[in-house]
């Protein structure tokens, strides 16, 4: 606790103890400050306060569990498993018994804090084969309570609707070795009626949702909650926080680890069918205004299911049997009396079932061993309960808190007072309200509410819950914790019904309503109903109605009065322990995560008697703690207790807090404990210590980080020295080696040099084989790149000379190789049409070698840069390449710009949008060219028409390109002709001229004076 005092501010006091005020405020916004965080444990001293937060926090796995083990109570947050391992550890120490008294209204959790003790201590004891069988059935005794008593309700979807007490025995070594379960007041009248929202137990819902189908069969049920009357009253059969398939599951498996054989596993769920189905059992009037049975299918099966005559069953539910001296009489029953006794019949079939079920537990958990065993006990009880409208069992579970919390201030004045004297510190009193004067009021023999009430019951006449009433105004009608409309005033009778009664408990008013008080205390079975039972084929029914009932005639116990002497049993067993509290408060009503209701909380806080509680721990001293462990925080405040105290604890401490300024009336000083009266003046020594604690730490930090760097640098000088002198002793042998491999080596080779030109010989060998190794590395690193490559090859040593000749033939295939599968389509038909140049033009043209690296395109000419009309004119033919073109006339040899197309079948000379002339390749006699670099071409046309126009002279840039396509689509591979000199033309039939071709500084084609086309071009630039 100490260690989170720095953080109080951000997230509250850990201990309300410790609290500035002890007023209602301060505890709920310190609890509220607390929740936000999602710390919902906080301590009352040794008390814990648990508030519900509707979600899951990962709070609860192993490793939490083992942060608790032995740890001292106040040393780490406050959590459910430090009040159970301090529980435990007292235990050990002390071998005395203890109890753990869980408490809090429907849906706060006392079930699930109980589960969490029960998970501790299976995982904290010490382990064996036979101990975790008896953690088992503990463990799994949960689930088939909660089945049998558990039921939903407005304010819990898993309300515990009994009072469970469960011993946990241990022995000497800390085993947990058995246990043993007592319960109180299970909700029969839950069994027959339930309020719309709420739900019966959760058992049948399990049976009918979750049970196979062939089980069903044999008990007669269907599948579905709505086809029976005692399910369907609520109007709430599914719920989504529950799953009955899976808990029918649970629930049969659990079974069989407590040790319920397959017999009487099949005879409790044939009671709890036959519970189903006597609820659909219907009465209807007869003539005379009895009732009769019309329908006897459900009565059928509840007889066969519970082992008993039809007949014998149809009478004792339609008729009374009455005996008067050696005769008996029946007496027909009324609608209503046949509802109330098949009613009564349900109740007491599951209730006592309900019993012999945990009595059946408990014959599993029984410890054989006799020794002396150490108890651990958990008390699940309901919490106060006020409803809107409050009946007989609201009546019985409060006054049982009523004695819980009269015994809950004994036991903790009682502690507080012991702990005084062993100190021999003065025991201050201390004031609070003694709830004793309503304890009486309620069970005072002959003058209390359940002493009137049993009288009532048993009285002749027609005695009715009005007249219970009248009884109680007259026997009790100047109580001042009692007041009924009679009685009250004229301001607080408009609050009362005329059939209620108010009792002023001491958590505040609570209205009771009388009506049912007298049925649900008699609790009555008809005689005949019971010898019926008692015949019972079904051996766990046989069981409860002849054990638990004598055959005396003698009237037995109410309801109320068995609760009473159980409930003073009960009070007998704890007053014999020590005694330990969980506290749990519900957050809000809607079950939503971190909403706080600040008003409910409230209501809780003053009904669980929390304030009480916190008066009486701080009536004297907030605080005390042992010597030596405030002695140990502490003691760096004082320069005379730092670092080490060599004397008595106690001396210690009283220098240390003289140096510390504590006033005589703050403190005192026990025999083992320091008692601090206020928690402003330990919260004053907690920011001291914080404060020092910094100072502190720095000091001792850098005490500490010189100290490990002395220590780290003496080690590294050492460690230095020693890989220095290894270090020097191996390089020095290394370096011996070395020179004498070097000697030898050197020598081998001085020897194989000088025989290198001999055969291969022990002498030689090695040299070779260096020189062969030499040679490889420099032909690895110096071979060609390309085929074309044939200089750089690396002349060979004669030893190499024939491998070499080898390698260099298999180099240049590898190469070709690469080359040849590196080739796409596109480049292989890119130089065949190279190819088909070079034949024409190699060594022959003197502008070819210029042409060579550049590639040959398609066309020259896109399709829409063609005119349309001419396209439409040679539409029939497959335009194959199109090229730009100067023509020149035949006439004067002027330029003109023209296109020129190469199709399937022609060649088309174009103007625009007219075609100039047309030459079919079938009439093309031959194609000239000159030798120079001009780019001149001649056609030389047949003409057999003297209008036919003559030889075709054009100049195209991309003649080599030109030629190689004309070639391939005319097919005439003979016909291009590369000429010296001047070409001859014929302009017209019968009429030549020529074309000059000559070199100059600057190309140009002319007329020249002799009437031939001179043509001019430059110098071939050598390569």
């Amino acid at each position: 606790m100490e260690g989170a005092l720095i953080a109080r501010d951000r997230v509250g006091i850990q201990d309300f103890v410790l609290l500035d005020e002890t007023t209602e405020t301060a505890f709920l916004s310190n609890l509220k400050k607390r929740f936000s965080k999602d710390l919902i444990y906080t301590y009352v001293g040794t008390l814990l306060v648990s508030v519900n937060p509707y979600k899951k926090l990962d709070m609860y796995n192993r490793n939490q569990m083992e942060l608790y083990m032995g740890v001292n109570f106040f040393e780490l947050p406050p959590h459910i498993y430090a009040l159970a391992d301090n529980a435990y550890q007292t235990m050990l120490a002390e071998l005395n018994n203890h109890f753990i008294l869980i408490s809090g209204e429907s849906g706060a959790g006392k079930t699930e804090a109980s589960k969490k003790i029960l998970q501790y201590y299976a995982v904290s004891c010490p382990s064996t084969a036979l101990l975790n069988t008896v953690r088992d059935k503990m463990l799994k005794s949960n689930p088939v309570l909660e089945a049998f008593g558990n039921a939903k309700t407005l304010k819990n979807d898993n309300s515990s609707r009994f009072g469970k007490y469960m011993d946990i025995q241990f022995n000497s070594e800390g085993d947990a070795v058995g246990g043993h379960i007592l319960n109180y007041l299970l909700e029969k009248s839950r069994v027959v009626h339930q309020n719309h929202g709420e739900r019966n137990f959760h058992i049948f819902y399990q049976l009918v949702e979750g049970g196979e189908d062939n089980r069903l069969q044999q008990l007669g049920l269907e599948r579905g909650c709505e086809h029976y009357n005692y399910l369907t009253q609520g109007d709430c059969a599914i719920v989504s926080s529950i799953n009955d398939k899976n808990d029918w599951k649970t629930v049969k498996n659990a079974l069989q680890v407590i040790d319920v054989d397959e017999s009487n596993i099949n005879n409790l769920f044939e009671i709890v069918a036959s519970v189903l189905h006597l609820g659909n059992v219907q009465f209807h009037s007869g003539s005379k205004g009895h009732a009769t049975l019309n329908n006897t299918t459900a009565l059928h099966w509840v007889s066969m299911l519970l082992g008993v005559d039809a007949q014998s069953l149809h009478e004792g539910l339609t008729y009374r049997k009455i005996e008067a001296s050696k005769d008996k009489v029946l007496s027909p029953f009324t609608i209503d009396h046949a509802i109330y006794v098949r009613d009564a019949l349900a109740k007491a079939i599951y209730g006592r079932t309900f019993t012999w079920l945990v009595n059946r537990i408990n014959e599993s958990m029984e410890n054989q061993d006799s020794s002396r065993k150490s108890v651990i006990g958990l008390l699940d009880i309901y919490g106060f309960e006020v409803f809107s409208v409050n009946s007989f069992e609201q009546f019985c579970i409060n006054y049982c808190n009523e004695k819980l919390q009269q015994l809950f201030i004994q036991l903790t004045l009682k502690a507080e007072q012991e702990e005084y004297e062993a100190e021999d510190i003065e025991w201050e009193p201390v004031q609070f309200f003694n709830n004793k004067i309503i304890c009486d009021l309620v069970e005072e023999r002959h003058r209390g509410i359940i002493s009137l009430l049993d009288e009532e019951c048993l009285r002749p006449g027609d005695a009715t819950d009005l007249t219970f009433l009248e009884r109680l105004e007259e026997k009790m009608g100047n109580h001042p914790h009692f007041v009924t409309h009679k009685l009250a005033d004229k301001m607080t009778r408009k609050t009362l019904e005329r059939g209620d009664f108010r009792l002023l408990h001491y958590a505040g008013e609570v209205t009771y309503c009388v009506v049912g008080f007298l049925d649900k205390n008699n609790d009555l079975l008809y005689r005949n109903i019971k010898d019926l039972l008692r015949q019972s084929k079904n051996a766990i029914v046989r069981a409860c109605f002849s054990s638990m009932e004598s055959d005396s005639r003698r009237r037995p116990e109410t309801v109320a009065t068995q609760f009473k002497n159980s409930l003073l049993k009960l009070t007998e067993i704890l007053m014999a322990k020590e005694a330990w509290y969980i506290r749990c408060l519900k957050s809000n009503e809607s079950k939503q995560p971190g909403q706080f209701d600040e008003a409910l909380i409230r209501h809780q806080v003053k009904y669980l008697g929390l304030m009480e509680h916190l008066r009486v721990r701080r009536a004297g001293f907030a605080y005390r703690r042992k010597y030596e462990i405030f002695l140990k925080r502490y003691k760096p405040l004082c320069p005379s207790t730092w670092p080490h105290w060599r004397g008595l604890p106690a001396d210690g401490v009283e220098i240390l807090v003289q140096h510390l300024g504590y006033l005589p009336d703050e403190y005192k000083m026990g025999r083992t404990k320091i008692f601090i009266r206020h928690p402003r003046t330990l919260f004053a020594t907690e920011d001291a210590y914080e404060k020092c604690k910094h100072e502190l730490a720095t000091k001792l930090q850098a005490k500490y980080k010189g100290f490990k760097a002395k220590g780290d640098f003496r080690k590294q000088k050492q460690a230095a020295t020693k890989i220095e002198t290894c270090w020097r002793g191996a390089q020095a042998r290394k370096e011996r080696e070395k020179r004498a491999w070097a000697v030898k080596v050197i020598k081998k080779f001085i020897k194989g040099y000088m025989t290198r030109r001999e055969a291969k010989t022990t002498d030689n060998s090695e040299y070779l084989a260096f020189v062969r190794q030499n040679f490889l590395n420099r032909l690895k690193a110096n071979l060609p790149k390309t085929v074309l490559d044939k200089t750089t090859w690396v002349t060979a040593p004669p030893v190499m000379e024939e491998t070499s000749e080898l390698l260099r033939k298999l180099h240049t295939r590898v190469m070709v190789w690469k080359y040849v599968r590196g080739i796409t389509p596109q480049r292989k038909a890119q130089l065949q049409l190279k190819y088909i140049t070079s034949c024409m033009f190699k060594g022959k043209k003197d502008s070819y070698p210029q042409s060579v690296a550049q590639p040959f395109l398609d066309t020259r000419i896109n399709e829409q840069d063609i005119n349309m009309r001419v396209l439409q004119m040679i539409r029939n033919e497959h335009i194959k390449y199109s090229v730009p073109v100067i023509k020149y006339d035949r006439n004067g040899f002027k330029p003109r710009p023209r296109q020129l197309i190469l199709t399937q079948t022609a060649a088309y000379v174009i103007d625009e949008a007219k075609i100039k002339q047309r030459v079919l390749y079938t009439s093309l006699k031959g194609v000239s060219v000159s030798n120079l670099t001009d780019s001149i071409i001649v056609f030389h046309i047949t003409c057999e028409d003297p209008k036919q126009k003559g030889d075709l002279v054009i100049q195209c840039d991309h003649l080599f390109e030109f030629l190689t396509k004309l070639n391939v689509i005319a097919n005439k591979q003979n016909i291009i002709k590369v000429i010296q000199g001047s070409i001859k033309i014929e302009i017209q039939r019968g009429k030549e001229s020529a074309v000059d071709f000559s070199t100059g500084s600057e190309p140009m084609a002319y007329k020249a004076k002799n009437g031939h086309l001179m043509v001019v071009s430059t110098r071939a630039k050598a390569r």
